[in-house]
C-alpha cells in the first residue's frame, strides 16, 4: 500500500494509514506490535518508566499485580525496542517520569531513531498520581506546558496522551497547540458510556494539530465515528486483545473507504454538529443556519466567508456547477449525501467522487488558513 494513499505526515515522521495500536503498560512491545499490528500505521510502544520514582511506583503497581514495564536501564530499553519493530509502522514511545531530565534524555533517543516521543499525561491510577506523574499533569497545566516546550527543543516529534473530560478539554488543547507539540492523543474516555466523540470534535475545533482519538474503537464504524468527528488517526488497545485480527480489518475497510471517496475523516455536515473543516459543505449563507454561528468563530463576516470559498472556487472544477442551488459546486455538501443535481454535475465535468472530495479537503484548509481568527484562538 502506498504512503501516499493517505499522505498523513507530520514532521519526519510518515504513516502509511490512520489505524493506531495504543500504549498499555506491560504489554506493548516490539513483539506485541509485530505480532498484532504489523499493518498499523502507528504503534505507540510502553508505557515506559524512566526514573527512579517512577519505576518505585510501577513496581508497585507490579507487586499487586499490574503489567508494568519495568527496567534498570530504561534508556537502553527504548533503544532496542523501537529497533525491534520490524513492520514499517512508525513507533512511537509512551513514557513517564516525575522530572524532567530524563524525557529530555529520551527524546533525543527517540529523535535519533526517527520515532516519536509521547508524554504520558493519561494514567491515572493513584500512586502515580500522588508521584505526579501521568493525569496528574492535567492538573498542573504550567509544568506541562513547560515540559513540552523543554522536549521539543530536542526537535523530537512530540504527542501527548491525554484524557478527555478531566479538565477543560478546549483550554487544554490549546496549551498543548501553543506550547509546541506537535500531536495530540485523546482518551475520549465517558464513563460507562464508551467513547465521547463530542470530545473529538471539541479538539478538532480548538487545535489544527494532528488528533489521535481513542477509546471503545473496536469495529470501523465505531472508527468513522471518530473519523468524522476529526480525529486524523484513530488508536486501539484492549479491543486488539479480545479480536486479534482488529487492525487488519480497521486498515483494509479505511484503506477501501479512502479509495472510494477520497477523504476517509472527512467531516459532519455543520448542521450536523461537524466541525470547523464542514464550512466546506456548507451553502451560500442566506437563510438562518448554524452555518453562521460556525464561520463567525473563525472571524468570517457571511460576505467574507463567501468570498473566501468563491476565491478558492475560482480556476479549479468546483466552480461549475450552474444548475445547481446557488450555482456552483464550491456550495455543494458531503458525496455521502444524495443529490442528483451535484452528482449530474459531476458527472457531466468528469469528476470523480474521489477528486470532488479531495478538492472539498483543499477548500477546508484554506478556510481554515485564511480565518482572521485562528483556530486556537476561537471562542
Amino acid at each position: 500500500m502506498s504512503d501516499y494513499l493517505f499522505n498523513l505526515c507530520t514532521g519526519y515522521v510518515r504513516f502509511k494509514n490512520p489505524i493506531v495500536l495504543a500504549p498499555m503498560a506491560g504489554i506493548v512491545d516490539s513483539a506485541f506490535a509485530n505480532q498484532y499490528a504489523s499493518n498499523a500505521g502507528l504503534v505507540v510502544l510502553g508505557a515506559f518508566n524512566l526514573d527512579e520514582a517512577s519505576i518505585a511506583v510501577a513496581s508497585k503497581l507490579a507487586a499487586r499485580g499490574r503489567k508494568e514495564f519495568i527496567s534498570d536501564e530504561p534508556m537502553e530499553l527504548i533503544k532496542k525496542e523501537i529497533r525491534a519493530v520490524t513492520s514499517g509502522s512508525a513507533v512511537a514511545v509512551n513514557v513517564r517520569s516525575t522530572t524532567l531530565e530524563p524525557l529530555i534524555e529520551a527524546a533525543k533517543i527517540v529523535k535519533e531513531e526517527g520515532a516519536i516521543l509521547e508524554l504520558n499525561a493519561h494514567c491515572r491510577q493513584p500512586e502515580m498520581l500522588e508521584a505526579g506523574i501521568g493525569e496528574s499533569l492535567l492538573h498542573d497545566l504550567p509544568r506541562l506546558s513547560a515540559w513540552i516546550r523543554a522536549i521539543k527543543e530536542t526537535g523530537v516529534v512530540l504527542s501527548v496522551k491525554v484524557r478527555a473530560n478531566v479538565v477543560n478539554d478546549t483550554e487544554l488543547a490549546r496549551l498543548i497547540d501553543k506550547s509546541g507539540a506537535d500531536i495530540i492523543h485523546v482518551d475520549a474516555a465517558m464513563e460507562g458510556f464508551g467513547a465521547d466523540l463530542d470530545a473529538i470534535l471539541n479538539y478538532r475545533d480548538a487545535t489544527r494539530l494532528f488528533l489521535i482519538g481513542n477509546n471503545s474503537v473496536t469495529d470501523f464504524e465505531a472508527a468513522k465515528d471518530m473519523f468524522s468527528r476529526g480525529a486524523d488517526m484513530v488508536s486501539v488497545a484492549r479491543g486488539v486483545l479480545e479480536n486479534p485480527k482488529l487492525i487488519d480489518e480497521l486498515v483494509e475497510n479505511v484503506t477501501l473507504y479512502q479509495k472510494s471517496i477520497g477523504w476517509y475523516n472527512a467531516p459532519k455536515h455543520v448542521c450536523s454538529e461537524g466541525d470547523f473543516r464542514a464550512l466546506a459543505f456548507c451553502c451560500l449563507p442566506v437563510k438562518p443556519c448554524p452555518v453562521h454561528e460556525k464561520f463567525r468563530k473563525l472571524g468570517y463576516t457571511a460576505e467574507e466567508f463567501a468570498r473566501t470559498k468563491l476565491e478558492f472556487a475560482k480556476g479549479t472544477m468546483l466552480e461549475y456547477g450552474g444548475d445547481t442551488c446557488f450555482g456552483s459546486l464550491v456550495w455543494c455538501c458531503k458525496i455521502t449525501k444524495p443529490c442528483w443535481i451535484r452528482d449530474g454535475v459531476l458527472h457531466t465535468i468528469g469528476l470523480s467522487d474521489v477528486e470532488y472530495m479531495k478538492l472539498k479537503k483543499q477548500l477546508a484548509d484554506y478556510v481554515l488558513d485564511h480565518a482572521r481568527i485562528p483556530v486556537n484562538e476561537s471562542d
